[in-house]
């Protein structure tokens, strides 16, 4: 099933058939360093340079323990170093520009001087993209999809890769009052729209991927029907990202507080993968590319049965 263009049905199907639901479409994402092959699917390792993130903020604002946490995270698996300067956990409060460039860009050059590191940058504003690409950035992830000013042209400007996310409403009250009439559905027409918004830009497919935005305005029920359904976001032939890591949805499956979500957040990575996910992104890397490679080879076996 293909993204319709926004002004077309992006309803999903009743029912998918078996095979296409556990093996996705081989799937490539072009970013501005060169193409990450996603057959085998790859861990994105979170680095938050920031002092209020919810569960490692204020750990890594130094530059070389950034850098030398990215080193780790790419030594135990990770392909992605998805790197952020503006929480945006539920009531988040929001920084400037000025300061979000100036949490970034020292660590984002000491990175990009290790040309085997695929670098990834959080942010919505335009000004911080344009400067974390010139400094070396490979690909932008946007949690409100290339929608603030002037993100579209930013992005399609360059080669840089792009992960287009959905969210309800913004963080400092994402998570007040959350409402779908259908979930599954609505979040894959607002992402339909975006796409066709990117490639109206000049933003070529090939590099795009999408994100449902677990956890983004969603309750947990929200977020489990979305990961049930994860195949059919597969099925549209794009990457699909999914951060499940450490999320609160495991608070209310578990009990357990953000520094005991180890366990949980590798089984929700698993079953993501399973479902049809590309990329995971995960603060417990090494945990997490095994969880990935055990769920990606039963996936292989089960789309590969007579």
């Amino acid at each position: 099933m293909a993204i319709a263009p926004a002004a077309q049905s992006a309803r999903l199907p009743v029912s998918t058939d078996e095979r296409s639901r556990v093996q996705p479409p081989r799937v490539s994402w072009q970013h501005a360093r060169g193409r990450l092959d996603l057959q085998q699917p790859v861990v994105m390792g979170v680095l938050n340079v920031t002092p209020d993130s919810f569960s490692d903020g204020g750990r890594f604002l130094d530059p070389q323990r950034a850098y030398d946490h990215a080193q780790r995270m790419f030594a135990e698996g990770a392909g992605i170093i998805d790197v952020g300067a503006e929480s945006t956990r539920p009531g988040a409060a929001a920084v400037t520009e000025e300061e979000e460039l100036r949490r970034l860009l020292p660590v984002i050059r000491q990175l990009t001087r290790d040309a085997r590191l695929v670098i990834s940058v959080d942010t919505s504003r335009a000004p911080v993209m344009r400067a974390v690409l010139d400094a070396g950035a490979a690909i932008i992830n946007d949690v409100r999809a290339l929608q603030g000013p002037q993100a579209l042209p930013v992005v399609a400007a360059g080669a840089a890769g792009v992960c287009l996310m959905h969210m309800q409403g913004d963080p400092a009250g994402m998570q007040r009052e959350p409402h779908y009439r259908n979930v599954v559905d609505e979040v894959h027409d607002f992402i339909a729209q975006r796409v066709r918004a990117c490639e109206d830009c000049g933003i070529q497919r090939d590099r795009i991927a999408v994100d449902p935005g677990f956890g983004f305005g969603k309750t947990a029920a929200h977020n489990l029907q979305l990961l049930a359904r994860l195949d059919a976001y597969a099925a549209d032939g794009l990457p699909v990202l999914a951060g499940l890591s450490r999320k609160s949805m495991l608070q209310g499956l578990t009990g357990r507080a953000v520094e005991q979500r180890l366990a949980g957040s590798v089984a929700l990575a698993a079953l993501a993968v399973f479902n049809g996910a590309n990329v995971v992104r995960a603060h417990d890397v090494a945990a997490t590319v095994d969880a990935v490679r055990v769920a990606a080879a039963l996936r292989h076996a089960a789309a590969s049965k007579e």
